[in-house]
């Protein structure tokens, strides 16, 4: 049922009155996703009066959310104080943190949106406004722009089976497909998806979604016959005005994650048939012209300055949560480039007016979902109630899937988080589990940027585990690798980071790293970044072999321990409350002042 904009308003002041939490999405429970719960005695912040008053403009209105992993109930997430633009990405959007990207969006330090968007006194920013997120209260933020916006479309921008939940691995996803039905999203597009294999992505697009959303994904196509693999794009009459949404799924895939899983399909940028459809488009009578992204920011920013004819890429993939389009100058005019944070943080909106079949003008807003601040919806709360209290059978075991989220396995004693170019303390609390438990010198942890915070004093929980290590190749590894081995790794990943040409970069951050000390140069090429190798105070030799933990191989389908197995027996082994005694990240040269850098 569609509310009207009072009916909104007054929600939001009888839902911050009540102080509503992330309670209210789990039948009572004191956690939300993640095992999440809100500091005791904390109420509800009262948000600016504005906040989520966005009058209707134009007549062609798009919402946009991305990279949610998962997380269907409330949760906390830090943003980064490392995100480093080297080259020409020096000091502009994404790659800037803190107090930099305060002043360059005019953000005041001590509001609500500062929180939001970025790292800044986290803990007790965190505790005053309380959790992000959640799929009911999403719901209802998507109701309320739907009913000042009739025909108004919601972008799914990928990443949303997966990784980083419990629920969506032991269901195969089928928790996420049926919420995004629910939410009423019109078009996806994908990454993370493509990791339950391509068997199951058909499946879903041929069954579930038929009827309700389109998937679409342009620079997919199959190697033996040739063509496209799914529909390039999608046309949609938004008030009489044709628009069409074009798809653009992780150009790498099968770099990033196992190809085994999708040996068929070949993926890639593919800016000349991304022209081709554009053009192809417009030729049908398309008057708007939005790609629905999954590359990266960096990667969007480029293909903004090269293919011509797009009003707007929608992106996501590298979680960056940006309050204002860039407006980028290409051969044919300009095109806006919007990224939507993650976690289901953030909701963003997009307006056009549309004149004589052209975009006349823009609006924009990017609206934080404050749990606190507005009422989840009903049916959705409900359904999330029911999909996660039930009973599962996963690698020939049974349980329900509530209780063994809700399993208490240690206390926070410092914030934990994932995300920053280096290291995270949740990161570095999965190297020492590695080492620990699998008694080696050195632990690699893969640089993914899912993976929800823990506020010191909280419970850890086996869901916060898996918002950190759910994904469908979780084995754990044990390997001799020789010092010449671990650089050539280490410098293989800088440069995926840090390459020059956002076209190289396939996303991520740096691996992590236990027990291994290291210095490293973004600014310089391949072979050099790296430097100053050491273990325990002696420098590593080239020639000579350390054992190695890890965990999520690439290279071909393994058996064995999964990694949150490992993680959960450390933190079941250590005294109730857990600190991070060594945070381990690498020295960093020759970077000089950098608006993406604050230690």
């Amino acid at each position: 049922m569609n509310m009207s904009r009072r009916e909104f308003m007054q929600m939001l002041a009888v839902a911050s009155a009540a102080g509503f939490n992330l309670a209210a999405c789990d039948s009572g429970s004191e956690s939300g996703q993640g095992g999440v719960s809100t500091p005791g005695g904390i109420k509800a912040a009262t948000a600016p009066s504005d906040m989520y008053e966005i009058p209707a403009f134009g007549n062609v209105s798009l919402m946009h959310y991305t990279d949610c992993h998962g997380q269907l109930l409330p949760i906390y997430f830090r943003e980064p104080n490392v995100n480093i633009g080297i080259a020409g990405m020096k000091g502009n959007p994404p790659h800037l943190v803190g107090d930099a990207f305060l002043k360059h969006f005019g953000i005041d330090k001590n509001s609500i949106d500062a929180h939001a968007f970025t790292y800044l006194n986290f803990t007790e920013a965190a505790q005053q406004y309380g959790a992000v997120g959640g799929f009911a209260h999403l719901a209802t933020l998507v109701k309320s722009v739907r009913a000042s916006r009739p025909g108004s479309l919601l972008l799914d921008g990928g990443d949303t089976w997966g990784g980083g939940s419990g629920t969506a691995v032991w269901t195969n996803a089928q928790d996420m497909i049926d919420a995004q039905k629910l939410l009423g999203v019109d078009v996806m597009t994908g990454h993370w998806e493509f990791t339950y294999g391509a068997n199951r992505v058909k499946e879903v697009i041929e069954n579930d979604f038929e009827g309700h959303i389109d998937f679409v994904a342009q620079n997919i196509v199959d190697r033996e016959f040739e063509e496209a693999v799914f529909k390039p794009y999608t046309i949609k009459e938004i008030n009489g005005i044709p628009v069409a949404i074009i798809g653009q799924a992780f150009p790498y895939t099968p770099i990033a994650n196992p190809s085994y899983m999708v040996p068929n399909w070949s993926f890639g940028i593919r800016d000349e048939n991304m022209q081709e459809m554009v053009d192809k488009a417009r030729g049908e009578g398309a008057q708007v012209v939005v790609v629905l992204s999954h590359n990266g920011m960096d990667v969007d920013l480029k293909m903004a300055s090269r293919v011509t004819g797009v009003d707007a890429i929608m992106g996501g993939h590298t979680h960056d949560a940006i309050p204002a389009p860039v407006e980028v100058s290409n051969p044919g005019g300009k095109t806006l480039v919007i990224n939507s944070g993650s976690n289901g943080k953030f909701l963003s909106v997009l307006d056009f007016d549309v004149k004589n079949g052209k975009v006349r003008d823009f609006r924009f807003k990017m609206l934080p979902v404050f749990s606190n601040l507005i009422e989840p919806d009903t049916t959705m709360a409900n359904y999330i109630t029911q999909v996660r209290d039930q009973d599962v059978t996963f690698e020939g075991k049974t349980f329900n899937m509530k209780k063994k989220l809700d399993e208490k396995l240690a206390v926070a004693g410092d914030l934990l988080y994932r995300r920053g170019n280096f290291n995270g303390t949740f990161d570095q609390l999965i190297c020492d589990a590695l080492m620990e438990v699998q008694d080696a010198e050195i632990a690699f942890s893969p640089g993914f940027r899912w993976g929800v915070s823990v506020l010191p004093g909280q419970d850890i929980t086996f869901d916060h585990v898996m918002t950190q290590t759910g994904l469908t190749y979780p084995v754990v590894t044990r390997n001799e690798m020789t010092g010449e081995f671990i650089k050539t790794v280490l410098e293989d990943v800088a440069d995926n980071i840090f390459n020059t040409d956002p076209y190289y970069q396939q996303g991520g951050d740096m691996v992590r790293v236990g027990g291994l000390k290291f210095a490293i140069d973004p600014t310089e090429t391949i072979g050099k970044r790296i430097t100053d190798m050491e273990l325990n105070g002696d420098k590593i030799m080239p020639g000579k072999s350390y054992m190695v933990a890890g965990w999520a191989s690439v290279a071909q389908p393994l058996e064995g321990r999964p990694i949150w197995d490992v993680v959960s027996e450390y933190l079941r082994n250590q005294k109730t409350v857990v600190k991070i005694s060594e945070f381990n990240e690498p020295k960093i040269k020759g970077l000089g002042a950098n608006p993406g850098l604050e230690i």
